[in-house]
């Protein structure tokens, strides 16, 4: 199991730098962003897409910094009822995932979108109750006519390429925890998973070493992202998690994201880390840095350092002491 960046906070460095910095602070993967909401800054499509010597280049400037790529970054919304918007997304989700195919990279993570609440609607709709039944027919709209043939068909332009598609379950996205992802997933291919990112369960009150367990009992994790979220009971006991106060005024919000150990403690982090060798996750654990109350370098080195201590190295060993 090794300790991955996703590297969008350091966008304003050359990758080599950016490379250098991380390996300099015991990081093993990255994840970089090649469109949609986390940019292109290390990784521009156009440059590297169908280009054998561009590849060759970032393969040895990897080997340089004995790296490996856990996952090509792509969030948007592809089922957006703004056509342009929707095309712009679903071209960056499909090119991404031929660039991984071409770069021997495994996976390509993104978001499953938010269509309309119906076909004459002009903005995502994101339904959080069944009532009034105007509701429940937005959300059946949302699924059978839009989300389910979108993503069948990127499911199997993923598997023409050999690529798992890593959703990030989030709020104000149609899958926004487990079981809408597992739902997603029996309706196309296996190609589908989840980017497991625990900092968007926290805040539901989702068990996240549970829905681990039960994601991992149908091999449906693809990737994972290292972000924890802290939740402030003096603001979350009168108005709830639902909280649209602005990420930038901490202080009034109900939580936010925090780099790893800042939401939950070290034994939490262990506990995440075992139940995902349990399900036989071997992957990166990659950390994702969106917590405003750090420096994007602090707040990184914080969590290798914990992260550190909570990764296995090695294999299981035998259970001598149960023959």
């Amino acid at each position: 199991m090794d300790i991955g960046v996703l590297t969008v906070p350091l966008g304003d460095e050359s990758l080599d730098d950016a490379l250098a910095y991380l390996d300099g602070i015991g990081v093993d993967a990255v994840e970089i962003g090649c469109g949609g909401h986390p940019g292109q800054d290390h990784l521009p499509r156009e440059e590297y897409l169908d280009d054998d010597d561009a590849q060759s280049d970032l393969h040895s400037l990897l080997d340089e910094h004995d790296m490996w790529i856990s996952a090509l970054a792509t969030h948007n919304n592809p089922i957006h009822p703004d056509e342009e918007k929707a095309e712009e997304a679903d071209t960056d989700l499909r090119e991404a995932i031929r660039l991984a195919d071409q770069l021997d990279v495994d996976a390509v993570t993104c978001f499953s979108g938010l269509p309309a609440g119906g076909p004459n609607d002009e903005v995502p709709n994101w339904v959080t109750a069944p009532w009034p039944g105007d509701h429940a027919d937005a959300l059946e709209y949302q699924w059978e006519e839009v989300a389910i043939p979108y993503w069948r068909d990127i499911a199997e332009h993923a598997a023409d390429h050999g690529v798992d598609v890593a959703i990030e379950m989030h709020p104000n996205m149609l899958i926004h925890e487990p079981a809408g992802l597992l739902e997603l997933r029996n309706a196309t291919n296996e190609r589908i998973g989840a980017n497991f990112d625990p900092s968007h369960l926290y805040w539901q009150g989702i068990d996240v070493t549970e829905a681990i367990r039960f994601l991992g009992e149908h091999d449906a994790i693809h990737h994972f992202h290292a972000k924890d979220t802290k939740v402030y009971e003096s603001q979350a006991r009168y108005k709830g998690v639902l909280d649209t106060t602005p990420y930038t005024e901490e202080a009034n919000r109900s939580w936010l994201f925090r780099s790893v150990g800042y939401g939950h403690g070290e034994e939490h982090w262990k506990d995440v880390v075992s139940a995902l060798r349990m399900i036989e996750y071997d992957g990166a654990l990659s950390i994702e840095h969106e917590d405003s109350l750090t420096s994007s370098r602090e707040g990184l080195e914080k969590a290798v350092e914990l992260l550190e201590r909570a990764v296995f190295r090695t294999s299981p060993g035998e259970a001598y002491w149960a023959e």
